[in-house]
């Protein structure tokens, strides 16, 4: 939770990063403390729990506690998979809970601003929709091989529980923790999961977009340890749907 998040009464936090978990401590300083989210569940009392972990350990927790009868809200992406999104929805569906996306933009003013400027053909009949953005490079790296090398973790750093269901590698302090695992298949989804999510939201949105059903991608050679430095796609689904929404020629 938020430290000015007003009426939760946060009563336990979690970090592999001592740390950072101190950090949190001294915002919510009557919240018990952990490093394994797996404790933090046994302690009774929990109503809800907030998911803030890197990606490919989204999933394990939610379903987890869902699974306890607890309320979740997890950041987005939701999952490291299109799977494993569908077997949350269907725990949702099962145990009876409230769940949601992270996905704070959504609610800002120039985002919902920008969904009513194109429903009320302000800017006119849109055909197309682009979205950028400079993550790949500016914020972490792609396209690149493994870090070499094997370094002790700190003693602050509880590093098998950083990897969680992740297949086991060496730590290399400042290659993945605390943000720049984003471009690492293993625990990331690289730019497009990290802020598709983002930017392809308002056009999706405004026109009412279902799944899509088929996507084409460009980009360099795939590689099998991190995303690509760049790459493109197209949403064959959104295309037509807005090529739909213009005007009919007599």
């Amino acid at each position: 939770m938020h430290a000015t998040s007003a009426g939760h009464n946060v009563v336990a936090i979690c970090d592999i990063d001592e740390k950072r978990l101190a950090r949190a401590a001294a915002k919510f300083p009557k919240a018990k403390r952990y490093t394994d989210w797996r404790k933090l569940l046994e302690q009774k009392g929990i109503d809800a729990v907030t998911v803030s972990t890197p990606d490919h350990t989204h999933a394990p927790v939610s379903m987890a506690a869902m699974s306890l009868g607890k309320h979740v809200y997890t950041q987005k992406p939701l999952t490291h998979s299109v799977y494993e999104a569908r077997k949350l929805t269907d725990a949702a569906k099962k145990y009876g809970v409230v769940t949601q996306m992270g996905i704070q933009h959504h609610s800002n003013k120039f985002f919902k601003t920008a969904v009513k400027l194109i429903q009320d053909d302000v800017i006119g009949k849109v055909s197309e929709g682009y979205v950028w953005t400079d993550r790949p490079g500016r914020f972490w790296t792609q396209g690149m091989d493994r870090p070499p090398g094997k370094q002790t973790p700190p003693d602050h750093i509880h590093w098998d529980q950083w990897l969680g269901v992740a297949p086991s590698r060496p730590y290399v302090a400042g290659a993945y923790h605390p943000f720049k695992w984003r471009g690492f298949w293993d625990f990331g989804t690289g730019a497009l999961g990290d802020m598709g999510c983002h930017g392809i939201d308002p056009v999706a949105s405004a026109v009412e977009l279902g799944p899509a059903k088929t996507i084409w991608s460009e980009g360099p050679r795939p590689n099998a340890e991190t995303g690509p430095p760049w790459t493109g796609f197209l949403n064959k689904r959104l295309q037509v749907q807005l090529r739909e929404l213009q005007p009919s020629v007599n």
